[in-house]
């Protein structure tokens, strides 16, 4: 890591651009865009199908690369890391919540909690003590053993949670993840993610297209044809 330097911010993009296809037929996903995100901050990405947001996430979530521009995570220059670096970063700095929760179905509620720390070489008494401390963090005592056929929607997307939370992360990234989900499990999941927020310090980004959702984040980013808007990105309720 001696490639590491200071850094104000945990996140820092700067003139990132990406685009699909050649020439003509080019789709700029991204426009050169510049954003910064700090440690602990619980941020929201909105935006219309197309406007970039999702490539946006990718990139941040180093599932994908730029064509140009900066990134900076840390302060260590993302695009300078082969493929396997960039897996290492995601394996031990991120988590990730998806909006189809993306679980093992015949594999127990515990057991896919216990996953990523099975990719980090823990030990198996590391792991399920983990494992079941994050589940009770999450408030599903009692449901270790059961598979995500057993479980609720609301319960689902908690297992999720506590899978991407149990490695500590120092950014969870959440893409739609109250999309499949009652208003009810919504304000659930979305308190669960202010939990995490405040009271371990995890840095969240949160795609949503729910303004009532993003309100509870201190942030939000408004994309819109490949560029953020400046106008539209503003503070929410926690601000």
């Amino acid at each position: 890591m001696n490639t590491e330097i200071e850094n104000h911010h945990l996140i820092e993009l700067a003139g990132i651009a990406k685009s699909y296809g050649m020439g003509a037929y080019a789709m700029h996903a991204l426009r050169g865009i510049d954003l910064h995100i700090d440690k602990g901050e619980f941020v929201a990405v909105m935006g219309p199908s197309g406007s970039g947001k999702s490539t946006c996430m990718n990139i941040l979530g180093c599932l994908d690369t730029p064509n140009s521009g900066t990134y900076l995570f840390k302060g260590l220059d993302v695009g300078a890391l082969s493929r396997d670096q960039r897996a290492l970063l995601r394996r031990n700095y991120l988590g990730f919540v998806f909006q189809g929760f993306n679980l093992l179905n015949r594999t127990s509620a515990l057991e896919n909690v216990e996953l990523p720390l099975i990719y980090r070489g823990a030990s198996a008494r590391e792991r399920h003590r983990r494992g079941r401390e994050t589940l009770e963090a999450v408030g599903l005592t009692g449901w270790e053993s059961h598979t995500p056929s057993e479980l609720s929607g609301g319960q689902q997307q908690r297992v999720a949670i506590a899978r991407a939370a149990v490695i500590e992360p120092e950014v969870l990234m959440a893409d739609e993840p109250t999309g499949n989900l009652d208003s009810t499990c919504s304000r659930e999941i979305m308190e669960l993610l202010c939990a995490f927020n405040k009271e371990r310090g995890i840095t969240i980004v949160m795609v949503t297209h729910d303004l009532e959702m993003a309100l509870y984040a201190q942030r939000t980013i408004r994309f819109l044809d490949g560029l953020i808007d400046p106008e539209e990105s503003n503070g929410g309720k926690r601000s």
